[in-house]
């Protein structure tokens, strides 16, 4: 069966797993292990996959329950299916490397329609924020009470190790934009200026294939 792009499919599987749980306590539970970090998450979404995974036979209705004035609640079950579908998207995502296209690479890749100077401020005041993240997790992390599992914390470590490596990749970028060690800064500035100028779009790139077309080919 191929395996939902959406990794709430698998959050609920593997809380299914655990036991029998209604569509509130699922929320519930995965709020407590501030599992909204690390998986997309709201309460409408997941009333959709509940139903998804049902209608694939991958989870069941086992009862439904009333607490006093409350509405019914109909408490869910993994089926044979689902446990099996469960352990096989789980290991995928464990074991395959997968593109992620990310919202920062793709501004990175587009970066060259906003001014030098524009970006550059904007990639420092990212870097500040990064900054400002990694501490407050350092901080989390310092006051874990001893003993407590590492287990819990792997998503988190994983994040901040990201976090750390995106912070070294902006760090460089920043400085080496400020030093005009980007290859290609001169095109970057000159098509703004042609754009200052009251150049159209069109007659910018025009004159900047005259000027640099020849940077740009790649011979076979």
């Amino acid at each position: 069966m191929k395996r939902p792009a959406n990794a709430l499919y698998l959050a609920v599987l593997t809380l299914l797993f655990e036991k029998p749980m209604h569509p509130y306590e699922m929320s519930t539970t995965l709020r407590q292990r501030s599992k909204e970090e690390s998986i997309r998450l709201n309460y409408g979404s997941l009333y959709a996959v509940v139903e998804s995974l049902r209608k694939k036979g991958l989870v069941s209705a086992r009862e439904t329950l009333r607490e006093g004035n409350r509405p019914e609640r109909t408490v869910y079950e993994l089926t044979d299916d689902g446990a099996t579908a469960m352990h096989e998207w789980l290991s995928e995502m464990l074991r395959d490397p997968t593109p992620q296209f990310t919202d920062f690479e793709a501004a990175l890749s587009l970066m060259g329609a906003l001014p030098v100077d524009e970006a550059l401020e904007l990639l420092k005041l990212r870097l500040k924020a990064l900054r400002i993240t990694s501490n407050q997790y350092d901080g989390v992390r310092s006051h874990l009470p001893a003993g407590f599992p590492e287990l819990f914390m792997v998503e988190g470590d994983y994040s901040e190790a990201l976090r750390r490596a995106e912070i070294a990749f902006v760090e460089k970028l920043v400085g080496d934009i400020e030093h005009d060690r980007l290859g290609g800064m001169e095109m970057w500035r000159r098509i703004h200026e042609l754009r200052a100028a009251g150049h159209s779009g069109e007659e910018a790139t025009a004159k900047l294939m005259e000027e640099f077309g020849h940077l740009l080919v790649i011979d076979p």
